[in-house]
């Protein structure tokens, strides 16, 4: 643990590269205007003020001091103001209400009598901020961040806002804003833990934004707010003041990574000692071992020349032993494989004989049952066939026997014709009138039709009569 008088090197190495990139962000409004030589010291007094706020003396034509070029020309009363085209300005007459002139990139003509104009630059601006807070647990937590903002409209912001300033116009805006961004931050940091803020920026960006725009842009309001636009709201760092604090928020994860560290240290020792033993062990072995094959050789080399007699002729008879045996067992093999292969022969050829009567079984099997299935078949339409005759006839009488008179009627008068054709010609004519009607006309003819048509319907009703007792 460092010494409580022991600063926190981390948060003085963060303010230090602020102050850089501050200094950066002002170079160019300090740069002198020829490159190589030291900026000029502004005159003071009442005329040089006016003269600085006019951008140049009478009958001269150069750039104004200050971050925007404006160049002015002409003498006396009738001078030309040109603005660059990246510059909002604002042109005023004596006597007006409103402004001749407003606009970005807008230049005009001058009387310095009864005119007065102003010149603020349009390029989007970048304040840094350094915010001091005080967290929930009452400690100091420095909060870096940054806000860029832009004038989007004109008209409003040179009303509302203060751009007096002839060489940094916008440091009056700036430091409003700035100091509107360090409270925002500061009120959002009271309400967070050190853990929180240093894990989690997200929270402080949503409540600075929020607050920025609703001051800058009017969005709680409803008005017109101050006629700017916050581009981009950003949290860089947050620091820890305390450096005690700040390393004892580092102490749990540094003891866990020097703990990994130590425990991979140990196994990497433990590791080499195995290795080293087993180095040795292998050594050690294999010194025994050799002693041990040259131990072997030497007993070997003296007992070869007693045991090579003997050998050669144990192998010799080893040798004819194993021949007459690897014979007789060939033989043997010989033998057991031609029987074999004969048991084989047999069953093959009893099998073929089986299936082959099975074949013929099988054939004989389905030939018979398909010409039963095809008598059967046969007999079934015939059967089929004279039900549907049967059933034919039945409803042909059926529709002759529901026939109405009038049907029937119709019918045989209808058939009178064909059966006038097919009758006989006469070889005379006799007329007979029966019940007074004249059969030589149509309705003596109707006449007795109808007479043979009632015959036929009683003759037909007394069958059926019959029929159904």
């Amino acid at each position: 643990m460092s010494a409580p008088d022991q600063g926190n090197t981390y948060l003085e190495k963060v303010v230090a590269q602020q102050a850089v990139l501050e200094d950066d962000l002002r170079a160019r409004r300090s740069a002198p205007a020829v490159p190589g030589m030291p900026a000029a010291v502004p005159p003071a007094g009442p005329l040089a003020k006016r003269e600085r706020a006019l951008g140049a003396a009478p009958g001269t034509d150069r750039s104004g001091p200050g971050p925007v070029d404006v160049r002015i020309s002409g003498f006396w009363r009738w001078k030309n103001v040109l603005v660059p085209p990246n510059a909002f300005v604002v042109h005023t007459r004596r006597g007006r209400a409103e402004p001749l002139h407003i606009g970005l990139g807008v230049s005009f003509r001058f009387n310095p009598s009864t005119d007065s104009f102003l010149v603020v630059p349009g390029a989007t601006q970048t304040i840094l901020i350094n915010a001091y807070c005080i967290c929930r647990e009452l400690q100091g937590v420095l909060v870096q961040g940054y806000v860029q903002w832009i004038i989007q409209d004109f008209a409003t912001a040179y009303r509302k806002l203060d751009f007096g300033d002839a060489d940094d116009p916008m440091r009056v805006v700036n430091l409003q804003l700035r100091e509107q961004a360090e409270a925002a931050i500061k009120d959002k940091v009271a309400t967070m833990g050190v853990r929180d803020v240093l894990s989690d920026k997200q929270p402080i960006i949503e409540e600075l934004t929020a607050r920025l725009r609703a001051v800058a842009e009017g969005e709680e309001s409803g008005d017109q707010g101050l006629g700017l636009r916050i581009v981009t709201v950003q949290i860089k760092e947050a620091v820890v003041s305390s450096s005690r604090l700040w390393e004892n928020l580092q102490k749990p994860y540094r003891a866990e990574q020097g703990q990994i560290a130590r425990l991979a240290e140990l196994q990497a020792e433990e590791a080499v000692a195995q290795r080293e033993m087993a180095a040795a062990r292998v050594k050690e072995t294999q010194r025994l071992e050799h002693e041990r094959e040259i131990a072997e050789l030497r007993a070997r080399n003296e007992s070869q020349l007693f045991d090579t007699e003997a050998a050669e002729k144990l192998r010799r008879t080893r040798r004819e032993h194993d021949d007459s045996r690897e014979v007789a067992e060939l033989q043997t093999e010989t033998t057991r494989h031609a029987l074999r292969m004969e048991r084989e022969r047999h069953e093959e050829e009893a099998e073929t004989g089986r299936l082959r009567i099975e074949r013929d079984h099988e054939l004989a099997r389905l030939r018979t049952e398909g010409e039963l299935g095809l008598a059967d078949m046969r007999a079934r339409s015939r059967h089929e066939q004279a039900l549907l005759d049967l059933e034919r006839e039945g409803a042909r009488a059926a529709l002759e026997n529901d026939r109405s008179p009038a049907a029937v009627q119709s019918r045989l008068i209808a058939s009178l014709p064909e059966i006038m054709a097919k009758l006989p010609k006469p070889d005379e004519l006799r007329t007979v009138t029966v019940n007074g009607a004249d059969q030589t006309s149509v309705a003596g003819l109707i006449t007795q039709l109808t007479a043979v048509v009632g015959a036929l319907r009683a003759a037909t009703t007394d069958e059926q009569r019959k029929a159904g007792s």
